[in-house]
């Protein structure tokens, strides 16, 4: 196996790990490929974390403005923020838009992603 392998499945352990402990989301395994495969609650839902040595992450910009492509809810949104914060997770301010609550925060790799309710 290559240095270069067993360095890059070594960083996807490191970010399944998080996504697992951080966000409780179940982690069904990681692949040979390697691919880090989990199960979203009880739907149909698969999150899938590929490794990548390009400079790129799982959102995009609007406006020169980088916008989240995966969103999360929870009903107790001021605690899921403190459990981040007490996590080390880049987090932003929670806001409003019409009765609505959400903030974005960042996982280990930068990837931009949102909670709200």
């Amino acid at each position: 196996m290559s240095k270069y392998i067993i360095l890059e499945f070594l960083f996807l352990e490191q970010s399944a790990q998080w996504y697992r402990d951080v966000l409780g989301i179940q982690l069904l395994k990681i692949t040979d490929d390697p691919f880090a495969i989990f199960k979203v609650n009880e739907g149909a839902f698969l999150l899938i974390l590929v490794p990548t040595d390009d400079e790129t992450f799982a959102h995009f910009t609007i406006n020169n403005e980088s916008a989240f492509s995966i969103g999360f809810t929870s009903p107790e949104l001021s605690e899921f923020r403190q459990h981040l914060i007490n996590n080390q997770v880049k987090v932003e301010d929670i806001q409003g838009d019409n009765g609505h609550s959400y903030f974005h925060f960042y996982d280990p790799n930068g990837n931009k992603l949102q909670v709200h309710w």
